[in-house]
């Protein structure tokens, strides 16, 4: 899920989030966290047809989204208030440097290509400074898909927006929706497309690569791990990335196979927001927004405006 020029994977990590943080082999509790506690949560009870699960971009159809704002899919379920914390290093042509994305589901939506989708807010800090901030659009269809809708990424230098020239929208200039996690995922099952924009050759592609894994991040430790391959066909040079979801809570890790910028990403924090901070989180969400329409005429100019859930 990320232009061209980025390695694979990069907004996947921004953009798959947790709920709440779950300790190696804890016991299941729907309540939810308050501010700065963790819970565990029980696994799905139920399982979507495994044909429908098995999902690809083909797949996609504005009528089989009947819910689209509930995503409580097992491996990356996205509950408005959350807030997601990782932590790592990547090399943006000035040597391997700290990197840091905070990442924000809000309670604001937006339809796109027919579909009522989810915003997310994503702030990206590479060495210390906020290099990009970024809307993005997800929804879940009636079979436990999550569908990437679409992505609005503001670049940011010395503190000024200086573009958004990565932006698509399903539905607009050619692009189309993309999965970006079935809702049963198995191993040796077919790749799918997460999104397609060819104005940008945003051409995202991931597979399963495995289930059962282990893995301890700061934030936790997880077993029965699922592990995706990620890649950009298109641009071979920015290599393949590994992410890491853990059930009931998301993504966890996202690790370099390859490539130029090298990567790592792991999940350090998860808290669920003060209605003050979810106030201050609504307010620089629908201000990118907004801005959009100036920024991206041509294709973010062509949506409706986000909306807080409570409109119709």
């Amino acid at each position: 899920m990320h232009p061209v020029g980025r390695p694979p994977g990069r907004r996947v990590i921004a953009a798959a989030g947790a709920v709440v943080v779950v300790a190696l082999g804890a016991c299941g509790s729907e309540a939810m966290p308050e501010r700065g506690e963790t819970v565990s949560v029980p696994p799905r009870t139920t399982a979507p047809p495994p044909a429908a699960a098995q999902a690809t971009e083909k797949d996609f159809d504005a009528r089989n989204f009947s819910d689209p704002l509930r995503i409580d899919n097992a491996w990356s379920p996205l509950e408005p208030g959350m807030r997601f914390v990782y932590e790592g290093r990547a090399d943006r042509g000035q040597g391997r440097l700290p990197h840091r994305v905070v990442f924000t589901v809000t309670d604001l939506t937006k339809v796109i290509d027919g579909v009522r989708s989810v915003v997310l807010w994503d702030r990206d800090f590479n060495g210390g400074r906020l290099r990009e901030g970024e809307l993005a659009f997800h929804a879940q269809d009636d079979d436990g898909n999550i569908w990437n809708m679409g992505e609005y990424p503001e670049e940011y230098d010395g503190g000024r927006v200086a573009g958004a020239p990565d932006t698509w929208i399903s539905g607009v200039a050619g692009a189309r929706a993309g999965v970006l996690m079935r809702g049963l995922p198995r191993p040796g099952t077919t790749s799918y497309l997460q999104g397609w924009a060819p104005e940008i050759e945003f051409s995202d592609r991931a597979r399963v690569h495995r289930t059962g894994a282990r893995d301890c991040v700061p934030a936790g430790c997880f077993r029965d791990v699922l592990v995706t391959d990620e890649t950009n066909p298109l641009e071979p040079a920015d290599g393949h990335q590994r992410k890491y979801y853990a059930e009931g809570v998301g993504n966890i890790r996202a690790a370099p196979v390859g490539g130029r910028e090298k990567e790592v990403l792991v999940l350090t924090e998860v808290v669920r927001l003060s209605p003050a901070e979810m106030t201050a989180v609504r307010r620089e969400a629908l201000a990118l927004d907004r801005r959009g329409y100036r920024t991206s005429r041509d294709v973010y100019g062509r949506t409706p405006p986000a909306q807080p859930r409570s409109r119709p």
